[in-house]
């Protein structure tokens, strides 16, 4: 049964509204429901009622963990300091410890918004609430120290502070990737309502959905104009047109409405919708003009009632650069040194496999349009390029890469360690000589001359062992998504944006996603 048929089926014959099968859209019924802020409320999702109590429960254990930990760590002075000068019986030390630190530390976490609905599931949001969160804990405890007068051991309290922030981070991220995994299914995310025009909506769908991480399973879409006479709106999920936006989206069980694209609505259409949407528990998105924008980079400044969307240019430069180049250095010369019997053991099985070099280095185009040499661990047999010229029709790749799965000129040794990605560990050598960084765009084996337009900007930072086009693809990925995810970082990256890279790159090398 399609999409159009439930719902048609879910209606009363005299409620029924219609579909259009030359348009391939859908009207609403006759008598169709007026605007009204006296709508009855959506129902909150039971999904999220569920998953915070769960983020509570493994709080209070978080809580309860870090003070058992801090008491079997202190020694026989901390803890008659603990029992003798601070808490004066064993009766309040329990009960500071099983109580007390609990009770502050879930308050502290309402306090810095860490249950919020906007936060749930988004790993860097919910981090900055948990640290936020800890800071506050540890001025309270300051705060408490000083009103009581109280000489509080200071390694202690930091002991308790550091307890509470690892323990929480941890027991949040397993319950991150268990929700992820939820999601992964269509369960557990907020039911969207795309408004906007169609090629508007369609984007945001396909992001989305492709993202099912972010918790957001598109349901409908609604066009804010019909289309015009002999167009056919063809879309993965069905289409409505002229309906009141609140009764639309009650109607068909939707949570939450996304506004995509500016000329979705006008300004006061988009005012009155706000107002419409109090008290019925239903959300609202509104998706701006400007995209591949993230983080410090945007800035909402009012004026008179009128928000102004502040985009400052990217920063690439400064003591954050600073910060990313002594980074790579020494994690290049560390990885280098403690990888060292790895990189020595694949070097013999190469050796061994058959006639050839163990390294294969080829020109690449880096930072600012600078060739360099690059270092891999050679995968192919040594007449590769000599056959190059056999394969060009079964390219698979539509840029300026050379792409296909199994290709015959990989050999045995070659296809295992292209699956785990370790024929790029010798790259580390170019980390170190600042040729390359450990985040950033691939280097590609082109001429300076191909990068052309907005292609050219991947060439403001240094190419990267590892990138967004890795964790989100590799292989897999179109040319444009791999060029858009690649400005995407040259215009937004940071410290942390690179920590979080490498984090998601362990997983997406195990799972050998997007590897040939």
């Amino acid at each position: 049964m399609s999409a159009h048929t439930q719902f048609l089926s879910a209606v009363t014959p005299q409620q029924a509204p219609r579909f259009d099968p030359d348009l391939g859209v859908i009207t609403p019924p006759s008598n169709g429901m007026a605007r009204t802020v006296f709508a009855r409320p959506a129902p909150r999702a039971n999904w999220r009622r569920r998953y915070v109590a769960w983020l509570v429960l493994l709080d209070v254990l978080a809580a309860l963990a870090a003070s058992r930990t801090v008491v079997a760590l202190l020694d026989e002075a901390d803890a008659g300091f603990w029992d003798q000068r601070v808490l004066g019986n064993i009766s309040s030390f329990t009960l500071v410890a099983n109580v007390g630190v609990p009770v502050g530390w879930l308050v502290m976490l309402v306090a810095a918004g860490a249950y919020d609905r906007r936060a749930l599931g988004l790993g860097t949001e919910e981090l900055k609430r948990v640290a936020r969160a800890n800071l506050a804990m540890a001025a309270m405890v300051s705060f408490l120290a000083l009103g009581f007068k109280k000489d509080l051991s200071r390694a202690t309290v930091a002991a308790i502070i550091i307890c509470l922030l690892v323990y929480t981070l941890v027991a949040r991220f397993a319950a991150r990737v268990v929700l992820r995994r939820v999601r992964r299914t269509g369960r557990a995310a907020q039911k969207v309502l795309l408004v906007g025009r169609l090629s508007d909506a369609l984007a945001l769908h396909e992001v989305v959905t492709r993202n099912y991480g972010a918790g957001l399973h598109p349901i409908a879409i609604h066009l804010p104009r019909h289309p015009s006479p002999g167009a056919r709106v063809t879309a993965p999920v069905p289409v409505y047109v002229g309906w009141d936006l609140v009764p639309l989206v009650q109607q068909i069980g939707a949570d939450t409405i996304a506004v995509c694209g500016p000329a979705s609505l006008e300004s006061y259409e988009l005012r009155k919708l706000a107002w419409q949407l109090e008290g019925t528990g239903l959300n609202l998105v509104v998706v701006p003009q400007v995209t591949d924008v993230t983080g410090p980079r945007i800035h909402v400044r009012p004026i008179e009632g009128l928000p102004l969307l502040n985009v400052d240019e990217p920063t690439i430069s400064g003591l954050s650069l600073l910060a990313k180049n002594v980074l790579d250095r020494v994690t290049a010369l560390v990885g280098l040194v403690v990888l060292s019997p790895v990189l020595i053991a694949i070097a013999v099985a190469i050796k061994a496999s058959g006639p050839g070099p163990v390294m294969f280095r080829q020109t690449r185009i880096g930072h600012e349009g600078r060739a360099f040499k690059v270092w891999k661990f050679r995968t192919m047999y040594i007449d590769a390029e000599e056959r190059l010229a056999a394969l060009r029709d079964r390219n698979e790749s539509d840029g300026l890469l050379f792409k296909i799965k199994d290709d015959p000129r990989v050999t045995p040794i070659g296809r295992h360690l292209r699956a785990l990605s370790l024929d790029e560990l010798p790259q580390l050598i170019n980390v170190l000589r600042g040729q390359m960084s450990l985040v950033g765009p691939r280097p590609l084996p082109t001429e300076d001359d191909d990068y052309r337009g907005d292609v050219r900007r991947r060439l403001l930072v240094r190419p990267g062992i590892t990138g967004l086009w890795q964790i989100s693809g590799r292989s897999d990925l179109t040319w444009d998504d791999a060029v858009r995810l690649d400005l995407h970082y040259v215009d937004n990256w940071s410290l942390l944006y690179d920590l979080a890279i490498l984090w998601k790159t362990v997983s997406v090398v195990l799972a050998r996603r997007g590897a040939y």
